[in-house]
């Protein structure tokens, strides 16, 4: 079985976000870029399936401008086979990338895809969702456990609800969003860095996949949250208990 896995590159998460001075969007020059955190989560968990040996290949792909190929080629790194990077020089939305990763796995032919829950720098999470609909697909979102049956060629999902956990079995092909209790990735060992540059990666455009790329969202403005204010020393419990009471008006 082959699995296919959705990588992006984003913004490292350590980085203090900073807003463009015309307020079109997030600085991105000169910033440090990484492979975003829930995609690490599902690289990983593709990489452990493989390593149990229930499955045969790992294919990361990504979608973006030419530096995602940097991106790819940790995935390469932590263990993945080979590459694919549909070059795209702007901003793609949800629907677009699900729309890529349909032509994608017309192509490719997985029998698993995974993905990331959602992306730290637009928090959509809705990528996974759209995809298994595109496909139609079975899906588990908010993984925190996933075992394969390679007889019954089914995958048991442990989802993560507001009541607790749910468990889904879901027939093959299927696609599975990871969230954070799932796995602790690996990190790129230098050997392996060194192997990655050798491995191959793909390269596509949106035309080569026949679809069209299309705005399916237009932003307005982007502005920094208003600035908390100063915190207040208080000399007793009365006196907080008034200011909860007639300033906060919280009880």
């Amino acid at each position: 079985m082959k699995i296919m896995v959705a990588i992006k590159r984003v913004v490292d998460y350590a980085v203090k976000i900073r807003v463009k001075p015309d307020k079109s969007g997030v600085e991105t020059q000169n910033v440090k870029m990484s492979m975003n955190p829930f995609c690490e989560i599902a690289l990983e968990e593709a990489l452990r399936i493989k390593e149990s040996g229930l499955a045969s290949e790992v294919v990361a792909v990504s979608m973006g401008p030419p530096q995602c190929v940097d991106t790819i080629r940790t995935g390469l790194a932590m263990g993945a086979d080979r590459g694919i990077h549909v070059e795209y020089p702007d901003a793609l939305y949800p629907l677009s990338v699900a729309k890529l990763l349909k032509a994608l796995v017309e192509v490719e032919k997985p029998g698993l895809l995974i993905l990331g829950k959602q992306a730290i720098d637009d928090d959509c999470n809705q990528t996974g969702q759209m995809l298994a609909g595109l496909l139609r697909w079975p899906q588990g979102t908010f993984a925190s456990k996933v075992i394969l049956d390679k007889e019954k060629q089914a995958a048991t999902v442990d989802r993560e609800v507001d009541g607790g956990i749910e468990t889904l079995s879901l027939d093959l092909p299927a696609v599975i969003t990871t969230d954070l209790r799932l796995n602790q990735p690996r990190y790129a060992t230098l050997p392996n860095i060194m192997k990655a540059k050798s491995k191959v990666v793909k390269k596509y455009t949106p035309q080569d996949l026949n679809v069209e790329i299309k705005a399916d969202l237009e932003v307005v403005q982007v502005t920094e949250p208003p600035k908390r204010k100063v915190g207040v020393v208080l000399s007793s419990v009365d006196e907080l208990i008034d200011k909860l009471k007639n300033e906060a008006r919280v009880i």
